[in-house]
């Protein structure tokens, strides 16, 4: 797995989560990423739209697909 998918995992798993928060976790996984790693994939992952941040902390988007294809079939 890459450095994203394994922070995607710890944002998944801790829910809401502070960067030391999931640093935390992937030590306790065993994938140690250094801070610019980890820094790095946090940032790629809020430009994908994967991830939002709201003051320190960061945790998985809204995903709008499933609203959107739900009101394409039974809306008016």
């Amino acid at each position: 797995m890459d450095t994203r998918g394994w922070v995607l995992r710890a944002v998944e798993r801790l829910r809401f989560a502070t960067a030391n928060d999931i640093q935390r976790w992937l030590d306790e996984e065993g994938e140690s990423l250094s801070r610019l790693e980890l820094a790095r994939a946090l940032e790629a992952l809020l430009q994908e739209g994967r991830l939002e941040l709201k003051g320190d902390l960061y945790r998985l988007s809204n995903r709008s697909g499933s609203k959107r294809a739900f009101d394409e079939l039974f809306g008016d």
